[in-house]
């Protein structure tokens, strides 16, 4: 079966105001138009169009579970494993990193003996599930990714006088026990060691003299557009030193494992992940900052990041570790027709230009920003009505 689905919008302060209405094409009704979500997740599902009105996908999954595909539920129970969304990053995120499966159950059962609420906002776990993630660009993308080699990190210390004392404590420690010094660090060392690069570069930072690939210019535009206070600094600024920084072009993608402190810094993309919603964060954040729980979740490796390649063909899947899902790329011209056979539930959102989804019995039309579940165990055909492309969540 083949069910149009209509997604849920996030309005995160930190999102654009017009590309996802844009993309969209519906009417703004909210200032913040940060992501957009397709899936089953609890806390904001999708809703399908049934044949006796809309239904929330969570709910309909567990009155047609078969729907999910054997080797899913074998792997996952009765749940769709995947969250796809879009996202407009305007500010900075919180740098964060997310916990391994082991950690999420034990971290989320803890919390819950804890009597802690899940609307408390000092809960760390949200659920008991891990969340890898990948994102594909859709624009130019700036984030951060993973420790630098030590190499890295001592040249971009060596850069500031007032970070020599930093490099000094680097060359004495490992990684983690430097990071869990800054991360601990008082406003007065804080301001030690930021204030004196924020007032040289200031000037260069107003007249647009500092490049994207500077940490400097991060540090500054973080400082103006979360308006941080100089003094309520936050040890997360840092980062922009101690991590990769990373610049994604349009159809280049990455993997966000377990572990790896991140945070997307400006553009739009395409991100899949396992459906959860624990965020551990490290700074760059009004909210819940839980720094023994960081400390015993980052993963301090010194990281060299793999850029997912661009489509190298019109129907190719992104390559990732993950076990919980998969991304699927269709370009299609006018008038192609391309069968397809879900093993798993499969969600198709068209990206841009329009197509005509098929199966026995059932036609969907579907345009740029409209999206369909589909069951397992359903053979389906695509025929593009104007060239674009479509990508399709499922399992590996």
């Amino acid at each position: 079966m083949l069910y149009s689905l209509q997604g849920t919008a996030q309005h995160y302060v930190w999102g654009g105001q017009d590309y996802i209405p844009q993309w969209l094409g519906i009417t703004k009704q909210q200032p913040y138009y940060a992501e957009w979500w397709l899936g089953a997740h609890p806390s904001s599902p999708s809703m399908l169009k049934t044949e006796i009105g809309e239904l929330a996908l969570n709910a309909y999954l567990k009155l047609n579970p078969t729907s999910l595909g054997e080797r899913s539920i074998a792997q996952f129970g009765v749940e769709l494993p995947y969250l796809l969304k879009i996202l407009d990053v305007e500010k900075p995120l919180s740098i964060q990193l997310h916990p391994t499966k082991v950690q999420a159950e034990i971290g989320f059962a803890r919390e819950n003996t804890a009597g802690i609420s899940l609307s408390d906002p000092k809960r760390t776990y949200k659920d008991n599930n891990h969340k890898p993630e990948m994102m594909i660009a859709l624009s130019d993308f700036w984030l951060l990714h993973g420790f630098k080699t030590r190499t890295k990190i001592e040249q971009e210390l060596q850069r500031h006088a007032a970070f020599l004392p930093l490099l000094k404590r680097l060359q004495q420690t490992d990684l983690h026990g430097f990071y869990a010094e800054i991360m601990q660090a008082d406003q007065t060392q804080l301001a030690a060691w930021l204030l004196p690069v924020i007032q040289q570069q200031q000037a260069a930072y107003q007249q647009q003299q500092l490049t994207l690939d500077n940490p400097d210019y991060w540090l500054l535009y973080s400082l103006e557009s979360m308006q941080i206070s100089l003094d309520k600094l936050d040890p997360g600024l840092l980062c922009f030193y101690l991590f990769n920084l990373v610049n994604l072009k349009t159809g280049e993608g990455i993997y966000q494992d377990a572990g790896i402190p991140h945070a997307y810094l400006r553009g739009q993309n395409i991100e899949l992940m396992a459906c959860s919603d624990n965020v551990i964060r490290g700074g760059l954040t009004p909210k819940h900052v839980d720094i023994a729980e960081l400390l015993q979740v980052i993963d301090c490796t010194e990281i060299t990041p793999q850029i997912i390649a661009p489509t190298i063909t019109t129907n190719y899947t992104y390559p990732t570790p993950a076990q919980d899902f998969a991304l699927q790329h269709i370009a299609y011209q006018q008038d192609e027709r391309v069968s397809e056979q879900a093993k798993s539930a499969v969600i198709l959102l068209v990206m841009s230009g329009e197509l005509q989804l098929r199966t026995t019995g059932q036609t969907l039309p579907l345009r740029q920003g409209q999206s369909a579940f589909i069951d397992a165990d359903t053979a389906f055909e695509l025929i593009g009505r104007q060239s674009g492309y479509c990508v399709l969540a499922k399992l590996p």
